[in-house]
């Protein structure tokens, strides 16, 4: 009797502290859910507020956001000025500063300001909802890893079958079958029972996926959390990654016979209806000289390469240096002088042709994002080869990557041949990582052997990509992959504790020992039992610690800090 409650209290106990461990594992859906409020006060025609259910709001609903509070829904600011902890959403440590005009995601908490929002998206059309889903799915999905362990688990199971069987053979055949025979397979089956080698992989998977989107790390697929260890080169594209993605017009020369003026404007005619930010840099140029651009008719966008509309009469052209070679267009020799210094001072170079003429160029500064240094610098100490794709001039590409210290360079690259490059990487037996917007470089992040979505907070559904950051912040690289080093690790231990375990376990149950007068008791065997188990879960929980802080940039000024992990 005192052996078979012993038995039955310490399954009971580590049964309890085993589902503790994937409780709290597996508790980041539900943290997720709880940032979203119950109520929301949706203010009425007449100016009036109302307090109702969250599940109410509509599209298009003005709500007040008072301060303290949590955003009711994904929405934009129409009145108020006030500072947003979204550290919750994307990893941001610090509050952002939101004005009219601004979006704001539901769940996140308002700070000393008053806000009205125009609700722009509620439900399963948040992008809370939208994060949920995706950590639902990369806790549910399966890696190699955890196949691996799946199908061990299934092994040991007939190992431990067998194990019976040969001890009940074995034991009957020394002693005759008695109640020792029962003993020593009870003994066997309880002591090799999988339940740790079973746990080993999805305790790391759950911790691991629940601490990456704290850290602003939307996994979509387990594979690629898992490959990113292994990763030997990484391509960032260039413009809003590596760098701030904000040009300005900061210099310009024309042909002999034509004004500055003259040209800046034709230039704004052309891009007066592109939303490019090249087109919006150089409609701002116009803008702070007080000219008036003439009307455009006839617009076009050429993909990769630049826009042409009719301005006067004229057929006009605005682009870089693939444009020029589309159209066969010779440059000046004071021109080329002035792209070459552009392209020193890592400055991109933009054209205007006018009726097949080349007429003036103009120099774009993008600055370089503070965090790239450090970016860089993280990813070589990891033994990581850092390359850089951009539709930019091989001068201007160069400039950047020799700052940064970049190894590989792809400039003058079209949109769509963005994933060759990737493939060129490939064909040298490297594993490569695509970093990108999501959008214009869908083939190369399909292509690459992980794609990284960045920036893409507010658009958790894109498809091309394995590992979505929601900040837009290149050294949230970095900690994917230290995450993946250090959840890969956890594994390889809790695989090789599980397994290890058995190939003493079983023998010593079965009872190779019992000539010296060692033999274990069924209720010993389920204490082994249940203590590897415990084991495996607490080591999983040690992932928790994982160091995911980030390296001082140039300056001693320290990028944004990756949040605590519990």
């Amino acid at each position: 009797f005192w052996e078979l409650v012993t038995l039955i209290d310490i399954m009971l106990l580590g049964h309890w502290i085993e589902m503790r461990s994937v409780r709290r594992a597996s508790s980041a859906v539900d943290e997720l859910a709880k940032l979203m409020p119950d109520t929301a006060e949706r203010i009425t025609d007449d100016g009036e507020t109302e307090e109702v259910p969250v599940s109410e709001l509509s599209e298009g609903d003005l709500v007040l956001v008072r301060p303290g509070a949590s955003v009711p829904a994904d929405g934009i600011v129409e009145e108020g000025d006030s500072d947003v902890n979204e550290s919750m959403i994307t990893g941001e440590s610090k509050p952002v500063s939101k004005e009219p005009a601004d979006e704001v995601i539901g769940g996140t908490i308002n700070g000393d300001g008053s806000l009205r929002v125009r609700v722009g998206a509620t439900g399963e059309e948040t992008t809370l909802a939208g994060i949920m889903r995706l950590v639902e799915e990369a806790q549910q999905s399966k890696s190699k890893t955890q196949v691996l362990a799946d199908r061990a688990a299934g092994w040991l199971f007939y190992v431990a079958l067998g194990a019976a069987v040969v001890t009940a053979i074995a034991w009957t055949l020394a002693v005759s079958f008695n109640a020792t025979v029962i003993e020593r397979v009870v003994t066997v089956l309880v002591i090799a029972c999988p339940h740790a080698l079973g746990l080993a992989i999805p305790l790391v998977v759950a911790i691991n996926t629940s601490l990456a989107a704290r850290n602003g790390m939307l996994v979509r697929d387990r594979i690629a959390m898992e490959e990113s260890r292994n990763l030997d080169a990484i391509i960032f594209d260039k413009t809003g990654t590596l760098t701030e993605g904000e040009h300005g017009v900061v210099d310009m020369a024309t042909v002999d016979g034509v004004a500055e003026d003259d040209a800046l404007e034709m230039a704004a005619a052309v891009e007066s209806d592109s939303e490019h930010m090249i087109a919006r840099a150089i409609r701002e140029a116009a803008d702070e000289r007080d000219l008036r651009a003439p009307d455009a008719s006839d617009f076009e966008a050429i993909k990769g390469r630049g826009v042409r509309a009719n301005v006067d009469g004229n057929e006009v052209y605005v682009g870089g240096p693939n444009l020029l070679t589309q159209l066969d267009s010779e440059i000046p020799a004071h021109l080329q002088r002035f792209a070459d210094e552009a392209g020193e001072n890592a400055q991109t170079v933009v054209y205007l042709v006018r009726d097949g003429e080349l007429i003036a160029a103009f120099a774009m500064a993008d600055v370089i994002r503070e965090e790239s240094y450090a970016v860089v610098d993280a990813l070589h100490d990891l033994d990581i080869e850092v390359a850089m794709l951009t539709g930019d001039s091989q001068d201007v590409a160069n400039a950047v990557a020799d700052e940064l210290g970049i190894d590989t360079v792809f400039a003058e690259v079209l949109p769509e041949d963005k994933d060759k490059k990737v493939q060129e990487l490939q064909d040298q037996g490297k594993l490569v990582g695509m970093v990108g917007d999501g959008v214009n470089d869908a083939p190369a992040l399909t292509r690459a052997d992980v794609g990284i979505a960045i920036g893409s907070g507010t658009d958790v559904a894109v498809q091309s990509a394995d590992v979505i950051l929601v900040q837009n912040n290149p050294m949230d690289v970095v900690r994917l992959v230290k995450l993946s080093k250090a959840s890969y690790r956890k594994m390889q231990e809790n695989i090789v504790w599980a397994a290890g375990y058995n190939v003493f376990a079983i023998p010593l149950a079965a009872g190779v020992l019992s000539p010296i007068g060692i033999l274990l008791s069924p209720a010993v065997g389920a204490l082994l039992m249940s203590l590897s188990t415990v084991i495996v879960a607490i080591n999983a929980q040690l992932l928790r610690r994982v160091d995911l802080s980030i390296p001082e940039i140039p300056g001693g000024k320290p990028a944004t800090d990756a949040q605590p992990a519990d």
